[in-house]
């Protein structure tokens, strides 16, 4: 008992640990949360030699984790939870309100429905109203008052110095492996529909270049945009989470896309305590984790 009451696991380690999964490996997440390699190696060596046992395989060609190391994962994840879980309801204050919030399809299955939901326990007065849209219209929505806030996908040079960055990603020009691309006259285009971005950029400054998109396939989800490359029917617009295997990256003929970011965008208009809260909640997730995961 005397040897299990000196052992600790560190919240600070475990949350970098956590991080190491999150962002696939030391150095991805050393940049994450701002801290320099060594840090971030130095906490995860403490917590084995206070477990007395390897957490991460240092062997090429293995599996990030030891067993040992992904068994602590599943306690770190429930440890983590709890602790800030903890720490936001002694610290809480009554609230009582209403948030309209606006959510991408893609956000809603995600980190950010734990932190919805951690809220929601946590403040039973205030109702949150959640509206799914793509990007484009949750901007529009917020531009006509009629969202108190959103997380929404825009190009990485439109970001706000109000915007709250949650993940920051590439994106590509992608297609089969198996599709050629024709050399001269029109390309294939697999296209979102109207109301996304990403087809207005390809169809605007994607074509300055005397490169002409021929549409072929239209669809509003990303499920179905990377069904159709993996089906050799053209080329897309995808960004990174959402590149397979059996996709090619394309470099030549097609203008380079611009960088992406997923923000918390606020409505111009006055705050309320609610929303400054929540805010709050998910700003404070990406200090610690150095940003938030989406689904891919």
């Amino acid at each position: 008992m005397t040897e299990l009451n000196s052992r600790r696991l560190e919240i600070d380690a475990l949350r970098v640990l956590w991080s190491v999964r999150r962002h696939g490996g030391v150095t991805r997440a050393a940049e994450a949360l701002g801290l320099s390699q060594s840090a971030v190696s130095h906490k995860i060596k403490r917590l084995e030699v206070s477990l007395d046992c390897d957490l991460l395989s240092r062997k090429s060609g293995t599996a990030m984790f030891t067993a040992a190391g992904e068994d602590l994962l599943d306690y770190a994840e429930r440890i983590l939870g709890l602790h800030d879980e903890a720490l936001l309801s002694l610290t809480k204050t009554p609230l009582v309100g209403r948030i309209a919030l606006g959510l991408t399809e893609d956000t809603t299955c995600t980190d950010l429905a734990r932190i919805l939901g951690r809220f929601r326990h946590l403040h039973p007065d205030v109702a949150v109203r959640t509206k799914v849209r793509m990007s484009l219209v949750l901007r529009a929505m917020l531009e006509r008052g009629e969202l108190d806030a959103a997380i929404v996908q825009i190009f990485a040079h439109e970001v706000r110095p109000t915007d709250i960055v949650l993940f920051r990603e590439q994106l590509y020009w992608v297609k089969h492996t198996d599709l050629p691309l024709p050399p001269s006259g029109p390309i294939p285009f697999l296209s979102f529909d109207d109301e996304c971005f990403y087809r207005q950029w390809a169809l605007d400054i994607g074509q300055d270049d005397d490169t002409l998109l021929e549409t072929v396939f239209e669809c509003a989800s990303a499920a179905g945009i990377v069904s159709a490359v993996t089906s050799a029917l053209g080329v897309a617009l995808l960004n990174g989470r959402h590149v397979r295997p059996a996709m090619d990256i394309i470099t030549n003929r097609l203008p380079t896309p611009p960088a992406l970011a997923y923000v918390v965008r606020r409505a111009r208009k006055a705050r309320n305590p609610a929303l400054d809260t929540l805010v709050a909640e998910i700003e404070n997730e990406v200090s610690r984790y150095g940003g938030l995961t989406l689904a891919s």
